[in-house]
């Protein structure tokens, strides 16, 4: 972590930009203001804040944009791989960010924990804080691999000095001790679905999610398996879910289970992304709603329409070819709009945001879907060796979606691909799928063999599958962070 990054502390509400040289008296002890229920809350708002500044345009492009499914031909060096350790590109965002969220945490939890509020109001309080910290480290992971891992409240000059010299630590370990924490805190909150809980935040919902995650990048088939069956409880049925409902600009709808949340009104609130803006088809003609030559009054005629990402020809002819059956194939993918045909094909409404202003895209970004956890259920089963209920499982989501039936009879080897298919068509655009691909290990095999990006192939290394870490941080950690990965590619 950088001298700077390490010095942007939580002062419970606002994020106090400090450094080395102040005294004592200006870090901000939990013990001075956590003394009512909206003083808890107020900390925990701060938890969720960094996640703005996470997901945005880049994050789309570096979680789906260097995979088998699209790619985005832009000069934007992310597209491109064009990453190393002394050049970053986002990683500095979601390194800066993603421990601004966790020192958030660290704070409101230990600020929580030390509270005289009573304990049934206190913990489930707690709880959501350990919920968004483990969030945090799981994202953190996810793009770097082993990173440092503290829960620390950080109240001195002195714990800033010693978590700037932490090393990379063992992603597998770091997720095991989650999943603990999560395990005992998890069930002191409400046992309902997300769109129950107040303001949609994290509940128990995103709990029992993040267990699930993190024991499948662990292979714990079995712990995965136990929280995902409390999701199934809260959840019940996926076919109660209508796939209308996935569409972005539908928010906060039954299935989902966690959502960035957005919103924009001219000279009225302003909380937005921009991932709209490369989810359209290009170009629009200038001053009017004509995109790719086809008018389409929906997107109206103000929006900013950037280099687009584009689906892979794997996706667009293999997963989800025009002629097929699959109800979700016309909200992901679009060929033609009101009986006119584009130049080619584009992302569908599924991504658009209505009505867009310039790139101030207002929908919520769908994190994860009940969707997502029956086919976690199916690869775990299919883990287990427990054929007849993985395919039980992945065709609850083919159902839904209207297409065949996957046949009882799969081999491991086929139940697997198909189960990999099937999370391409259901979550696509849902900043998963390249995560899913090193979880996998195939990442960089599948992506070199599908995508249709020269600059990328040209670019792309083993390496790659992490972004590294930023030289800056390197350095400040005095040599304790490394990126051996990459120095074996000469990067």
């Amino acid at each position: 972590m950088s001298r700077n990054h390490h010095l942007i502390l939580p002062a419970v509400l606002l994020l106090a930009a400090c450094s080395l040289e102040e005294p004592r008296e200006s870090f901000v002890s939990p013990t001075d203001f956590f003394q009512t229920r909206p003083q808890c809350v107020a900390a925990l708002n701060g938890c969720y804040y960094p996640l703005k500044n996470i997901y945005t345009m880049l994050m789309l492009i570096a979680t789906e944009g260097v995979t088998d499914l699209a790619s985005i031909q832009s000069s934007q060096l992310d597209c491109q791989l064009d990453i190393s350790p002394a050049h970053p590109r986002f990683g500095t965002t979601v390194w800066q960010y993603g421990y601004v969220g966790v020192r958030n945490a660290c704070c409101a939890v230990d600020g929580i924990r030390r509270s005289p509020l009573e304990d049934d109001v206190r913990l489930p309080l707690e709880a959501e804080g350990r919920i968004m910290r483990a969030y945090y480290y799981y994202i953190l992971t996810c793009f770097f691999g082993d990173v440092p891992f503290y829960e620390d409240y950080i109240d001195s000059v002195e714990d800033l000095k010693r978590i700037a010299a932490l090393p990379r630590m063992s992603a597998v370990e770091t997720r095991d001790a989650l999943i603990a924490e999560l395990q005992e805190y998890v069930p002191y909150l409400p046992q309902v679905r997300t769109c129950e809980v107040e303001d949609y935040r994290a509940g128990a919902a995103m709990g029992w999610m993040l267990i699930a995650k993190m024991a499948m990048w662990n292979h714990r088939w079995e712990t995965a398996l136990e929280a995902l069956g409390h999701l199934e409880d809260l959840y019940g049925d996926l076919s109660q879910y209508p796939l209308s409902d996935i569409p972005l600009r539908n928010k906060n709808t039954p299935e989902s289970i966690f959502e960035i949340q957005h919103d924009y009104q001219v000279n009225g609130i302003d909380f937005h992304s921009n991932c709209a803006s490369i989810c359209m088809p290009y170009r629009r003609t200038a001053g009017t709603a004509v995109y790719d030559g086809v008018e389409i009054p929906e997107l109206g005629d103000e929006a900013t329409a950037w280099q687009p990402l584009r689906p892979n020809p794997y996706l667009y002819n293999i997963l989800m070819p025009r002629s097929s059956s699959d109800r979700r194939k016309d909200m992901t993918l679009v060929w033609e709009w009101n009986g006119h045909e584009f130049s080619r094909n584009w992302l569908g409404p599924k991504f658009w945001c209505p009505g867009l202003l310039q790139s101030n895209d207002s929908n919520n970004y769908k994190i994860f879907r009940y969707a997502d956890a029956v086919l976690m259920t199916a690869e775990c089963h299919a883990e287990q060796g427990n054929t007849a209920e993985a395919v039980r499982y992945l065709n609850r989501v083919r159902d839904r979606a209207g297409i065949e039936p996957a046949s009882g009879t799969l081999g491991k080897v086929q139940l697997d691909l198909e189960i990999r298919k099937e999370r391409a068509r259901e979550l696509f655009g849902e900043f998963q799928r390249k995560w899913d691909l090193v979880r996998w290990g195939i990442w960089y095999r599948q992506t070199y063999e599908y995508t249709v990006y020269s600059n990328l192939r040209n670019r792309m290394k083993p390496c790659h599958e992490y972004y590294p870490i930023p030289d800056v941080e390197v350095l400040a950690s005095g040599g304790a962070l490394d990126n051996k990965e990459y120095e074996k590619y000469g990067l």
